[in-house]
């Protein structure tokens, strides 16, 4: 379930949300609105394939409404007072249900689930970035993401395209979050911002302790920038793909050659 390719290189990439699978038993106690997937991170692991030679990757292939990984694993909500889904999700980024009348997982159902799924991936990406830090003296987590651009359930108006997360500066050097930041402005065509609507998950506030020489950044792709439309089947427009990793790529040749 949860996939690890092993680099020699300071990167880390973090895939929570790439995952379609859902359990058969778990997969028959949702709502057609649930078994849709939709707020999968379509096709993230494509778009960053290749990217970038001798890098860590950490992905699980689970679901995010089997477990969300890139939740608290106590529940608690990254955004108090906003509108966002829990560590196993009751509705999806539209505020509709996903489960069927009654078939909500209970707490018991909740922690089971963190066991089996939540916690392996999370072992797993400790046990890299550890190894990683151990070769180079420093580790950059970079977690991939991707969503819609316009949830109103979520967010008001159009998403940037390109939205860093680093939780107000916490999570990594100054100069990590300025040489990202620099390269998405730089990209002609793209709008960015950091820490706007999503200031970095779970994963990148909990791993980004840059005073251990642990460093995370989170990168919300809007997903109409490399999709041929927002909607089903979610399809990989390469021409936009394309454009959009000439972008993406410089992030990371960016990120390789950074040192304390």
């Amino acid at each position: 379930m949860i996939e690890v390719v092993q680099g020699g290189g300071p990167l880390v990439l973090g895939l929570p949300h790439t995952g379609t699978y859902v359990p058969p038993e778990i997969g028959a106690r949702m709502n057609e609105t649930g078994r849709a997937l939709a707020d999968t991170d379509w096709h993230i692991e494509r778009l960053y394939d290749g990217l970038i030679g001798d890098v860590t990757t950490v992905r699980t292939r689970a679901h995010r409404y089997v477990i969300d990984v890139n939740r608290a694993p106590g529940g608690e909500s990254l955004y108090p007072g906003q509108n966002t889904t829990g560590l196993v999700p009751l509705t999806d980024f539209d505020g509709a249900p996903i489960w069927q009348e009654g078939e909500e997982p209970d707490a018991a159902e909740v922690e089971a689930r963190r066991a089996a799924y939540h916690a392996p991936y999370h072992a797993a990406l400790a046990a890299e970035l550890e190894r990683v830090r151990a070769r180079h003296g420093f580790a950059i987590l970079y977690d991939c993401h991707s969503i819609r651009s316009r949830i109103p359930y979520l967010f008001e108006g159009t998403l940037p395209d390109l939205n860093i997360g680093t939780n107000g500066g916490t999570t990594c050097a100054p100069g990590i979050a300025a040489a990202v930041e620099a390269v998405c402005r730089a990209a002609d065509g793209y709008t960015t911002v950091t820490d706007g609507r999503f200031k970095g998950g779970w994963t990148t506030r909990h791993y980004g302790r840059p005073g251990e020489g642990l460093h995370a950044i989170q990168m919300e792709l809007a997903q109409s920038a490399y999709l041929a439309a927002e909607t089903p089947p979610w399809a990989y427009d390469a021409r936009r793909a394309e454009r959009l990793r000439a972008t993406l790529r410089p992030i990371f040749d960016t990120l390789s050659d950074w040192r304390p």
